[in-house]
């Protein structure tokens, strides 16, 4: 048994490190194609095929798969290169790691609980990872700029938007062009109103009418629920468990068109990271909002981030 044991021990040592030189040759990607046509990152999989000895068949298998994710990633990052010239951005965004086997445990942030709350759904401006990644949500609604859907499909950027019926009323059909694009579309209530100051029945009208209508329109009941302003308390936890919310993620930061508004005491991005904009135009912002993903994609970009689909980890 103890044979066996270092036999599979050493095989996931050789499977670790191939993986860290496909994310290598990955992130390196998006270098090589904003260049000059360079020469072309160098593949490790001809190396892990050559692999002998037991195990060797299934580190060639593991091999062969990851080499075909690096080889997409490839793809996609000349793809942004391309993109990102177009949309007025300084550098390609990064290409984010494949999502975990098994998403995180997620628990609510210390000095974010409710009495009696330990069953409700936990309420969190961070995922748990070590990985330099952050994700981006948009909220409400009231802005639906077609330059925005073009922006974000052609950059490959992953987002998630939480929507309030009392905005996106007048325009059902420009959000479904979102979901067809594979953003997942979650709650934030009818009319946006203050949780907190309302009685149990009345939160569960906005946060259950909206699951409602969400699933009527668009045809999947939300799994996240983001409460207005941040504002919540007990009631608004157990009315959101009761009609199938799964999980509250807040924020650690806000993007604007013209900076960052920060909620961290370093003013810093940090992995797992959850940043907050809204959808929201010129008459309200001094930008428009291809300006503004233009601004958080310069921050999170230079500090070595990716971005990553907030549902691939909660």
């Amino acid at each position: 048994m103890q044979l066996v044991g270092q036999k599979v021990n050493v095989g996931a040592r050789r499977i670790r490190v191939i993986v860290a030189a496909l994310v290598v040759a990955a992130l390196g990607a998006g270098c090589a194609a904003e260049g000059s046509g360079g020469t072309r990152p160098a593949s490790p999989s001809a190396d892990a095929g050559a692999a002998r000895g037991p195990g060797a068949q299934e580190d060639a298998g593991t091999s062969g798969a990851l080499a075909a994710y690096v080889e997409k990633v490839r793809r996609t990052q000349a793809l942004r290169a391309a993109a990102a010239r177009k949309w007025g951005l300084a550098r390609t965004p990064l290409a984010a790691p494949p999502p975990p086997a098994v998403k995180p445990r997620i628990t609510t942030r210390k000095g974010f609980e409710v009495k009696g709350g330990e069953n409700l759904p936990p309420v969190f401006t961070t995922v748990p990872t070590k990985e330099k990644i952050v994700f981006l949500t948009i909220d409400d609604g009231a802005e639906k700029d077609p330059e925005l859907l073009r922006m974000m499909t052609e950059l490959r950027i992953p987002y998630s938007a939480f929507l309030s019926d009392y905005v996106i009323d007048d325009d059902y059909g420009y959000f479904a062009k979102m979901r067809d694009s594979g953003v997942a579309l979650h709650n934030h209530t009818l009319n946006h109103r203050y949780l907190p100051g309302l009685s149990y029945a009345q939160q569960q009208r906005e946060i259950c009418g909206q699951q409602e209508k969400l699933q009527k329109r668009y045809g999947t009941r939300p799994r996240l629920f983001r409460p207005p302003y941040g504002n919540y308390n007990g009631d608004t936890l157990r009315v959101a468990r009761s009609c199938g919310v799964e999980a509250v993620p807040l924020w650690a930061s806000e993007a604007f068109p013209d900076h960052m508004e920060w909620r961290e005491w370093d003013r810093d991005l940090h992995p797992g990271d959850i940043i907050l904009t809204h959808f929201r135009g010129k008459d309200d912002w001094k930008g428009s909002m291809p300006d503004m993903i233009r601004r958080v994609m310069k921050t999170v970009t230079e500090k070595g981030y990716a971005v990553a689909k907030l549902e691939d980890y909660v």
